[in-house]
């Protein structure tokens, strides 16, 4: 790899990288607006990784899918072919990043947020001491079940008309907005179950076993608890509330389901060819695994960690902010251990 990552950030003393640029919010909640900044982000926002969801999302509607006779009648035989096809693309999507940048190493530590690689650090809380091994078997045994159960449910209710099914035909203006704000609805989504699930309880019993990989790689993605995977797939279901179309439904299913691997990529920037690099939006989320406390949501798309105080934007300050709320805690905790009981009547 030609590219020099000293040139886009800097390594502390123990190797871990972070980019010089400060993460920002998606330029449109700016005020005054500020059209020429939001004409340059909008292409970052389609290409690639939402071109890529819908063009797997058309691909599963015209090629996967079985016809709408067939997913009028649950069965059995469907529903394993679903799963089958399912695991196969996530065999070959996730196993392609883990094979080239964990396996292969091939750009080495460059762009690499934390020093080590997941192999290099065993731990007895994963199975058989192994983060890969421990978060691929959840994903394959877990997670890709519980996200065709959500396809099977969506594609069901659609087939026997429990939901309006508009048609391209007759709504392609809404489905075609619908299309671009399934981002947003996923952010929201994603913040609202998220922040659920960090609260004392929820995170020990249900979403601890995610936050294990202090050093997310491509399989940590979706390793998951049973309820926080099936929650965190359901954000297609909405597409049962909203009137909407099974292919709108399906692209917000794969934004989620393999969408997921950006956060856990590892990298800020992954070698393709020659100099040619792809942005892994990975740091945001990456600074969630390392902290816990911070970026709740998505990229800032939808700014609710801005607007609710855990915002982090990778930068010294971001780090002061995070301190003072961690210090504010600290606080409130020991002052109710510190409080006397109250008198009984």
């Amino acid at each position: 790899m030609a590219i020099d990552d000293s040139l886009h950030g800097v390594r502390n003393k123990r190797g871990d990288w972070a980019p010089n640029a400060r993460s920002e919010i998606a330029p449109f909640w700016a005020w005054p607006p500020q059209a020429l900044k939001i004409l340059k982000w909008l292409p970052g926002y389609v290409w690639p990784w939402n071109a890529f969801h819908m063009a797997t999302a058309l691909l599963w509607w015209t090629v996967v899918v079985p016809d709408v006779e067939t997913l009028k009648v649950l069965s059995w035989g469907w529903v394993a072919y679903l799963l089958g096809v399912n695991w196969l693309a996530c065999l070959a999507y996730y196993g392609f990043f883990e094979w080239r940048y964990y396996v292969r190493k091939v750009q080495g530590r460059q762009f690499k947020f934390h020093h080590k690689f997941p192999s290099e650090q065993p731990a007895d809380v994963f199975w058989f001491k192994s983060q890969n091994i421990d978060n691929f078997l959840r994903s394959f045994l877990v997670s890709i079940p519980l996200w065709t159960l959500v396809q099977v449910i969506f594609l069901w209710c659609y087939a026997t008309g429990a939901v309006p099914w508009l048609r391209w035909a007759d709504h392609p203006v809404y489905l075609a907005a619908l299309v671009f704000v399934a981002p947003a609805i996923h952010e929201v989504h994603f913040f609202v179950i998220h922040r659920a699930i960090h609260t004392p309880w929820l995170y020990r019993w249900i979403h601890s076993i995610h936050h294990n990989s202090v050093n997310p790689s491509p399989w940590s993605s979706l390793s998951m608890h049973p309820v926080e995977a099936f929650l965190y797939h359901a954000v297609a279901l909405w597409h049962l509330v909203i009137p909407s179309n099974p292919i709108v439904a399906m692209f917000q299913l794969h934004m989620a389901g393999f969408g997921a691997v950006n956060g856990h990529l590892g990298f800020e920037k992954l070698a393709l060819a020659g100099d040619t690099t792809l942005d892994s939006h990975a740091y945001l989320h990456y600074l969630h695994h390392k902290h816990f406390e911070v970026n709740f949501g998505g990229d800032g798309l939808v700014p609710l960690d801005k607007w609710l105080g855990t915002w982090h934007d990778g930068s010294k300050e971001g780090d002061r902010q995070m301190q003072a709320r961690y210090q504010k805690k600290l606080e409130r905790i020991n002052g109710r251990k510190e409080a006397p009981p109250s008198p009984r009547p």
